[in-house]
C-alpha cells in the first residue's frame, strides 16, 4: 500500500507535470488493484455456504435421535462416563478441521470489519471443542455447534447473491438470516445451551475447574452474539426504513465507505470539470468570432484607404 505525505505528492507533480489531484487519483487507483475482487468474495462466501450446509446437515442427522437433542438433562446423566458415538467424533473432527483452516487463513481471507471479533470467535470455539471433547462434554458440545451452524449458511448465501449482483435475492435471505440468527444466539443459545451448562449439570455433579473454563468461553462466544446481533438490527433497520440493505455490516471491507466518498468526488469533481471546460469553450468560441470580426472589419478600413486603381 502506498503513503505519500502531502509534499511528496507535491514533488512528483512537479517531476511529472501532472496536479496533485491526479497523482491522488493514481494512487489510490493503484491501491484498489490490491482490493480483492468479488470473485475472491464469492468463491470464499461459496465455500463457506457449503461447509455450513454440509456441517449443519450432518450434525441434524447425527443427532435428531438422540435423546439430548430434546431432553437436555440427557447431557449431563451419567457423566463422566458417557460413550462417544462414531458420528459425532467425526462431528468434532469436522468442526475443528474446518475452525483450524478459517485461523489459519485469517491473514489471507478478505479482511473484514469484524476482523478482530472474528479471531476471538475462532480461537474460544477452537478451545471449545478441543477442551468439550478433552472433558467428555461432548453431548452439549454437539448442541453448541448444531445452533451455530444453523443460521451461518443462510448468510454466506446472501453474501453469493449479493456479489452476482441479485439484490432482491440477497435482501430476503438476509431478512431469513437476521430472524433464525436472532432467534438461535439471543434465545435458544442462552435460554437452553447455557443455562444447561450453568445450571442444570450442578445437578449431576460438583463444580469443577472444567465447568468454569468451559462456561467461561460460552459466555464470550454469548457476548460476541450480542455484538453481532447489533450489527444485524442496524441493518434490518436501515432496510425497513430506507427499504433497502446498504452493506453487510460484519463482512464489508474496512475502508469500502472512504472508497465510495472518494468516488463520489471524483464523480462532482469530473461534472465540475466538464462545466468548467463548457464555459471555458464558449468564451473560447465567442473570442474567436469576436477576433474573426475585428480581421474583417480591420481589412475592409484597409481596403477602403487604399486607392483605386484607374
Amino acid at each position: 500500500m502506498f503513503v505519500c505525505i502531502q509534499s511528496d505528492v507535491v514533488n512528483l507533480g512537479k517531476q511529472c507535470g501532472l496536479s496533485q489531484r491526479k497523482i491522488q487519483t493514481w494512487f489510490r487507483h493503484r491501491r484498489n488493484q490490491d482490493r480483492p475482487s468479488n470473485t475472491k468474495k464469492f468463491c470464499e462466501a461459496s465455500w463457506r455456504f457449503v461447509f455450513y450446509l454440509v456441517a449443519f446437515t450432518a450434525g441434524l442427522g447425527s443427532l435428531i435421535n438422540s435423546p439430548w437433542l430434546w431432553d437436555h438433562r440427557e447431557c449431563w446423566r451419567g457423566y463422566p462416563k458417557q460413550p462417544v458415538a462414531e458420528a459425532h467424533y467425526w462431528y468434532y473432527v469436522l468442526e475443528m478441521g474446518f475452525y483450524l483452516s478459517l485461523l489459519m487463513c485469517v491473514s489471507v481471507d478478505v479482511k473484514r470489519k469484524d476482523f478482530k471479533e472474528q479471531v476471538i470467535h475462532h480461537i474460544a470455539t477452537l478451545f471449545l471443542i478441543g477442551f468439550s471433547y478433552c472433558a467428555n462434554y461432548v453431548r452439549v458440545g454437539t448442541l453448541v455447534m448444531l445452533v451455530h451452524d444453523s443460521s451461518d449458511f443462510l448468510l454466506e448465501s446472501a453474501k453469493m447473491f449479493h456479489y452476482a449482483g441479485w439484490t432482491r435475492t440477497c435482501d430476503s435471505l438476509f431478512v431469513v438470516f437476521a430472524l433464525l440468527f436472532l432467534v438461535t444466539r439471543l434465545v435458544v443459545f442462552p435460554g437452553r445451551v447455557v443455562y444447561t451448562t450453568l445450571v442444570v449439570s450442578t445437578e449431576f455433579f460438583q463444580p469443577f475447574f472444567g465447568y468454569y473454563f468451559f462456561n467461561a468461553l460460552l459466555l464470550v462466544l454469548q457476548a460476541l452474539h450480542i455484538f453481532w446481533a447489533y450489527l444485524i438490527l442496524r441493518m434490518v433497520y436501515k432496510f425497513v426504513f430506507l427499504g433497502k440493505v446498504e452493506r453487510d455490516e460484519r463482512s464489508d471491507e474496512e475502508s469500502e465507505v472512504d472508497d465510495e466518498e472518494e468516488e463520489h468526488e471524483e464523480d462532482g469533481e469530473e461534472c465540475s470539470w466538464q462545466q468548467r471546460k463548457g464555459t471555458i469553450n464558449s468564451k473560447l468560441a465567442s473570442l474567436a468570432n469576436n477576433c474573426v470580426l475585428n480581421n474583417l472589419t480591420n481589412q475592409r478600413n484597409m481596403n477602403s484607404r487604399l486607392p483605386k486603381a484607374r
